[in-house]
């Protein structure tokens, strides 16, 4: 089954408009012939740098071309999945070795959201607050997991999702590469039907535009005016970060009907490297303090501001 000519596909960053720079990449690999394509398939990245000055967009841009060049390099793994981890992986070393070298005290790091692609197969590898999300049939799905304080938060029931959108913590991410020596990379595989589309976002997007509105663009046009209007939509409504997107239309044939094709699996292929047994508890603990005192240190505010307004 080859998929040449059969996928379309439009990758697009943006500064938005409050960030004097962008520190979002994007970047792709395609096969130009078959041999290439059964070796490799099709590989898409966005990636969102964090750090200030120059840092994010080196961050970025470094880990993204090392994490294609390492995929390339390793045609021979069998387990494609394992294979985009792993590249990924190779790419945050090299990222980290940067830094030391660079002896300047930069922080450096990077979210990444990056899919590979074989025959009707996707594997989704993310870090960090990037999404991944699956549209079919006029029906979108998240198909990744925010690595952010929010995202825990609202998991462990601390927070609703209608306040994650305007915690003043929302910015903070668990994991990123770069910021650790192994860091946390969820994996997710998905089967695709004809016609399904792949999207990919830095937060810029999603913090403006709702999954919902996501899902129309898609359904009204073609990639890459989809690519363009959403990043405009976001714009209109501040545009408070940089905006990235990548639009990615399957139109190859599938190993199965579509009637009787399997459910795709949403859950982390690969969990993380081992950690202590009470590490998740130590966490929730640690979140709920964080929480009780964050909400100690507003109602304090507020009775001071009361003061205040009596005097």
């Amino acid at each position: 089954m080859s998929n040449l000519e059969q996928i379309t596909a439009t990758l697009r960053t943006d500064t938005g408009l409050v960030r004097g720079h962008n520190e979002d990449f994007v970047s792709h690999w395609e096969p130009s012939n078959l041999d290439e394509e059964t070796k490799n398939g099709w590989l898409y990245i966005v990636a969102d740098g964090v750090g200030g000055a120059d840092a994010g967009e080196v961050a970025s841009e470094l880990t993204t071309d090392r994490t294609i060049k390492h995929y390339l390099e390793h045609a021979e793994e069998a387990d494609w999945g394992q294979r985009l981890l792993n590249a990924m992986q190779a790419a945050n070393t090299e990222l980290r070795q940067y830094v030391l070298e660079r002896n300047d005290n930069s922080r450096m790091a990077t979210t990444m959201v990056a899919v590979a692609l074989r025959e009707n197969h996707a594997y989704i590898a993310n870090v960090g607050d990037s999404r991944g999300y699956l549209w079919r049939n006029g029906r979108i799905r998240q198909i990744t997991k925010d690595q952010s304080l929010v995202a825990k938060l609202v998991e462990e029931g601390a927070i609703t999702e209608e306040e994650a959108h305007f915690h003043p913590r929302r910015n903070v991410i668990l994991y990123s590469l770069g910021s650790e020596r192994s860091p946390k990379i969820d994996l997710f595989e998905e089967t695709l039907e004809t016609g399904d589309i792949l999207f990919l976002c830095s937060d810029g997007l999603t913090r403006h535009v709702a999954d919902e509105e996501i899902a129309l663009v898609l359904s009204e046009d073609p990639p890459d005016k989809a690519a363009s209007r959403l990043i405009n939509k976001a714009n209109d409504r501040g545009g408070e970060d940089n905006i990235s997107v990548a639009v990615i239309r399957f139109e190859g044939e599938t190993a199965v009907a579509t009637e009787t094709a399997s459910v795709p699996r949403t859950q982390p292929l690969v969990m993380p490297a081992a950690m202590p047994a009470n590490e998740d508890e130590v966490n929730r603990s640690a979140l709920w303090v964080y929480t009780l005192a964050l909400g100690l240190v507003q109602a304090t505010l507020i009775f001071l501001v009361w003061l205040l307004l009596r005097v």
